[in-house]
């Protein structure tokens, strides 16, 4: 195998297929990067058996030439040092040489470095998915879906089913929900699909899948397709190849959690609520929940408070844009609430309260999509 490679090319594509690459598997062959060359490009691959990501440079694209004088073959390289190594080398341009023994040349300018391959027949097959079962999205949309909800799935392991984010296709809408059992964030997409065109409708996909995914998909009108087989998820670009494994059990049917009334609502500006709950927390960092504590005032303003006895305590009146129905006084994790209202990029929210003790809602007021549900913390 030979080619000769633009630099900044490769150094993107093995940024991307790192992120699948993990020091703790089992199967030693996966530290390393698979890299193939054909006559239409360079692909490099990367897996934890968890995560697959496969990334393409093609020879030549909109007349810019990426690739020249390949020989076509297949090596692994190790991922400790490969990276590095073409990080640092002095020229654009890089030649990699791998003989029939996988010994791996890399030459740039005056540096030369050998380094020792393996087979790329070892390295496991990435099973191959038939992309006619899709949907289609918009980078950016699938983007914000990501960033939407992935922040609130759950770290622990104790339910594996709560560390991933349930995908749902239902009534002319793609849902995406995560929820650690103390808040949950829901986001729903209107989607026109053909009837045939999809046959899934519920999977949970890891936290941590999309989490690397959303670090790689650049944020334009590019468009990303969707396809799931039993235990797979296929996420694919135009030269990317984003495979992960699905979640096993099922996900808890949180569509009852939400109330369907409320007996407050407080109208407020988000990033003012935001920066005085923030501010409210700077005092309740010592205790465990960092714990806020908000009151309604008469004339549409909120009290928040936070106290700890050997700090000290903050107290903030806030300017609501109203409060309607009966009087409040309700404590919170405020990471969780800043979590919440960080992830809203409208002017205003609107918070539905059903009493103190109750889960309750914040959502934007100009989108019915966005709802984040948080549940209160008992203080006494």
């Amino acid at each position: 195998m030979r080619f000769i490679i633009q630099r900044d090319q490769l150094i993107d594509s093995i940024q991307h297929v790192m992120k699948a690459i993990s020091s703790r598997v089992t199967i030693p062959i996966l530290t390393g990067i698979k890299i193939e060359a054909s006559s239409e490009g360079i692909k490099l691959t990367g897996s934890d058996s968890d995560i697959s990501i496969e990334s393409f440079i093609p020879k030549e694209e909109n007349g810019m030439i990426h690739a020249e004088e390949i020989t076509e073959g297949s090596v692994v390289v190790q991922a400790k040092y490969f990276p590095d190594i073409i990080r640092k080398l002095p020229l654009k341009a890089v030649e990699i040489v791998a003989d029939t023994n996988f010994q791996v040349t890399i030459k740039s300018g005056g540096a030369e470095f050998h380094l020792n391959g393996q087979d790329a027949t070892e390295y496991p097959q990435l099973p191959v998915l038939h992309t006619d079962n899709c949907i289609t999205l918009k980078n950016a949309v699938l983007k914000d879906l990501i960033k939407q909800t992935v922040f609130a799935v759950s770290t622990v392991e104790t339910r594996p089913i709560l560390t991933g984010v349930n995908m749902k296709l239902e009534e002319g809408s793609l849902n995406f929900v995560a929820t650690d059992s103390h808040r949950l964030a829901s986001r729903k997409l209107p989607i026109e699909l053909e009837k045939k065109q999809f046959d899934f409708n519920n999977v949970v996909i890891p936290g941590k899948s999309l989490s690397e995914l959303n670090k790689i998909i650049e944020d334009n009108e590019d468009t990303i397709t969707i396809s799931v087989t039993e235990n797979q998820i296929l996420f694919q670009t135009k030269h990317l190849y984003f495979l992960s494994r699905l979640l096993d059990g099922n996900y808890p049917e949180t569509s009852r959690l939400i109330p369907d009334q409320s007996k407050t609502v407080i109208y407020a500006k988000t990033k003012e609520l935001l920066q005085a709950i923030d501010r409210a927390s700077l005092l309740a960092k010592e205790n465990r929940n960092n714990v806020v504590k908000l009151q309604t005032k008469e004339n549409h303003q909120l009290e928040i408070t936070s106290n700890t006895p050997e700090v000290g305590e903050v107290v903030e009146e806030l300017s609501t844009d109203g409060i309607e129905g009966d009087e409040l006084k309700i404590s919170f994790s405020a990471k969780y609430v800043i979590d919440a209202l960080r992830i809203i990029e409208e002017e205003k929210v609107k918070i539905e309260f059903t009493g103190a003790m109750r889960p309750f809602i914040i959502r934007p007021m100009e989108n019915q999509h966005i709802l984040q549900l948080i549940l209160p913390v008992r203080t006494y």
